[in-house]
C-alpha cells in the first residue's frame, strides 16, 4: 500500500485543548500549512472525561448533601430519595452537550487542516499517520507540536476485573449509580469522585497506598486535610498488599490497612483513580532524534518555550505531566504554536501563577510557590487563619479548614494553601494578587466585604504583616537578591 505525501509547516498531534490552541496560534503566527492530527474521538479531555462530567456528578452530590444538612438551619425536608439513573442521565446529557460544542468547532476547521489517524515518528520531523480505513499518510513538517494527552493508568492488581473495572474515562458512562464502589487512589480524582459517590448514597471506600493528601504540602495542612476527610469518608491511607478478584458480578478487594491488619470488602465496581500517563506509546519517539528518559518521554524540555532540547519539537498540554489543567494546557498550546510557527526563532514566554483546585467538600487549593519548610535561610514567612470561628463560615454551617498565605521577607506574596468553604474562589483572588506582584501591604489595603469568607484572607494577611513588621502603608521593601 503506497503512502500519500503531505508537506506542512507545523504538524500538531492531538486535537484536545492544547492541540486546538496550538493549531490556531501556529496559523496566526505565520504558518501557512498547519495540520491537526487526531486518531481518537474529537472532544477535549476536560469536556469528555474530565472537568465537566466530574463537576456534574459533584453538583448532584452537593444537592443531596444540602438536603441532609438543612436541618441545622431549622429546615426539615422530607425523606431524601436519589434516582441513580436520573443522576447519570443528566451527567451524560450535559457532558454530551459540552463535547458537542468542541466537536463542532473542530469539524469547522478546513478539512485540509485536519488529518484523522494515529501519528508515529519515522524521522525527526516526519510522521506516518495511519487510520484503519485508509492508506497511511506521510507528513513532512518543519516543526511538530506533541499534544497527545494522557490515558488512565491501571495497576496490575486491577487489570483482570473486566467490566467491573472503571476509570475516569468510563465511570461517567454508567447507566445508573453503583450500589457500592471501591476507589483505588486518593488523589484529586479519587477524592472528588469518591466523595461525590458517597454523598449520592453509594457505599464507598477510598483506598490509597500513599499516606499523603493531594495538593497541600505543609505538615499542618496535611494534618488538617486528613482530619477533615477521614471524618467524612471511609478513607484509608497507607494501605499495602492490595488485591482484587472478580466474583460473579462483584469484586472482592483485600488489603492491609496502615496498621498491618488484613481487611476485605465486596464491591459492585472498582474505580482505578491511580493517575493518568502521557500517551507517548504510539508516537515511537525513538525516531525523533531526541533524548528520552526511562519512561520513553522527552528528557529535556523548557517550560518557557515548550521546546524539546534544541529540536523543532514542542510539547503542550497534559502529555507534559506537570500542570494537568485546562487553562495551563491552553497556555502551553499557545506558546508551542507560536514557537513552532516561528522556528528557529524560539522565544521564552512567561507562565502564569500555578493554581490547582480540588472540588471536594471542603475545597482544597494551592496557589503559586509553596516554600520548603527546611529551605536554607527561610527567606519567607507565613500567615494563617483557622476557619473554625470565621464569621461567614459559621453562618453557612461550613466552619472548618485553614488558609496559609506565604510571602517573601520583602513582603511580596508568593503562594497559598487553602482548605475550606469556597476556597475555589479565594484561590483565584490570591492567584490574581500574586500574578500582579502584590505585596502584603497592598493586599491588606484591599476592600473586604462583611460578612464573607474572604475576610478570612484578610486575617491571614494581617498575621503575615505583623510577622514581617509591615505595619505602615508604605511601599514594599527591596525584593532584590539576598533579602
Amino acid at each position: 500500500m503506497s503512502e500519500q505525501q503531505l508537506k506542512v509547516d507545523v504538524a500538531v498531534i492531538g486535537a484536545g485543548t492544547a492541540g486546538l490552541v496550538a493549531h490556531r496560534q501556529a496559523r496566526v503566527n505565520g504558518a501557512e500549512r498547519v495540520v491537526l492530527i487526531e486518531g481518537g474521538p474529537y472532544g477535549t479531555t476536560c469536556a469528555r472525561v474530565g472537568c465537566m462530567p466530574s463537576k456534574l456528578l459533584i453538583a448532584a452530590a452537593e444537592a443531596a448533601e444540602a438536603v441532609r444538612s438543612a436541618e441545622q438551619f431549622g429546615v426539615k425536608p422530607g425523606p431524601l430519595e436519589i434516582d441513580g439513573a436520573a443522576v447519570m442521565a443528566r451527567v451524560q446529557r450535559e457532558r454530551d452537550r459540552f463535547v458537542e460544542f468542541v466537536v463542532e468547532s473542530t469539524q469547522r476547521l478546513d478539512p485540509a487542516q485536519r488529518l484523522r489517524g494515529w501519528a508515529r515518528f519515522v524521522g525527526p520531523t516526519t510522521l506516518e499517520v495511519q487510520a484503519d480505513d485508509r492508506q497511511p499518510v506521510r507528513v513532512d513538517a518543519k516543526a511538530v507540536v506533541i499534544a497527545a494527552g494522557t490515558t488512565p493508568w491501571v495497576p496490575p492488581s486491577l487489570r483482570g476485573l473486566g467490566d467491573r473495572l472503571l476509570t475516569s474515562d468510563s465511570v461517567f458512562d454508567l447507566p445508573r449509580l453503583p450500589k457500592s464502589l471501591a476507589v483505588v487512589g486518593a488523589g484529586v480524582i479519587g477524592l472528588e469522585l469518591g466523595q461525590a459517590m458517597h454523598r449520592l448514597g453509594v457505599e464507598t471506600s477510598i483506598l490509597s497506598i500513599d499516606e499523603r493528601m493531594p495538593l497541600v504540602s505543609s505538615a499542618v495542612m496535611q494534618d488538617q486535610a486528613r482530619e477533615l476527610f477521614t471524618a467524612r469518608l471511609d478513607l484509608q491511607l497507607g494501605i499495602s498488599e492490595l488485591q482484587a478478584q472478580r466474583r460473579d458480578d462483584s469484586v472482592v478487594v483485600s488489603w492491609n490497612d496502615a496498621s498491618g491488619r488484613a481487611r476485605e470488602g465486596t464491591f459492585e465496581y472498582v474505580l482505578a483513580a491511580t493517575g493518568r500517563r502521557a500517551s507517548y506509546d504510539r508516537l515511537e519517539l525513538q525516531h525523533a532524534g531526541i533524548e528520552l528518559d526511562d519512561r520513553g518521554a522527552p528528557k529535556f524540555w523548557d517550560e518557557r518555550t515548550t521546546q524539546v532540547g534544541d529540536a523543532p519539537i514542542f510539547l503542550a498540554g497534559d502529555v507534559i505531566g506537570d500542570r494537568q489543567v485546562l487553562h495551563e494546557a491552553a497556555g502551553e498550546g499557545r506558546i508551542a504554536g507560536i514557537n513552532a510557527a516561528r522556528y528557529p526563532e524560539v522565544r521564552a514566554h512567561p507562565r502564569q501563577v500555578p493554581i490547582a483546585i480540588m472540588f471536594s467538600d471542603p475545597n482544597v487549593a494551592i496557589v503559586g510557590e509553596i516554600p520548603d519548610p527546611d529551605s536554607e535561610g527561610c527567606e519567607w514567612e507565613v500567615g494563617e487563619v483557622d476557619y473554625a470561628d470565621q464569621g461567614r463560615a459559621r453562618v453557612i454551617g461550613q466552619n472548618h479548614g485553614r488558609v496559609r498565605i506565604y510571602a517573601r521577607r520583602c513582603g511580596e506574596l508568593i503562594g497559598a494553601e487553602l482548605i475550606g468553604p469556597q476556597a475555589e474562589h479565594m484561590a483565584h483572588l490570591l492567584a490574581w494578587s500574586i500574578e500582579q506582584g502584590m505585596t502584603v501591604t497592598q493586599a491588606r489595603a484591599m476592600p473586604y466585604y462583611h460578612p464573607t469568607v474572604e475576610e478570612g484572607l484578610r486575617t491571614a494577611i494581617q498575621a503575615l504583616g505583623r510577622k514581617l513588621k509591615m505595619v505602615s502603608k508604605q511601599g514594599p521593601l527591596d525584593c532584590g537578591p539576598g533579602t
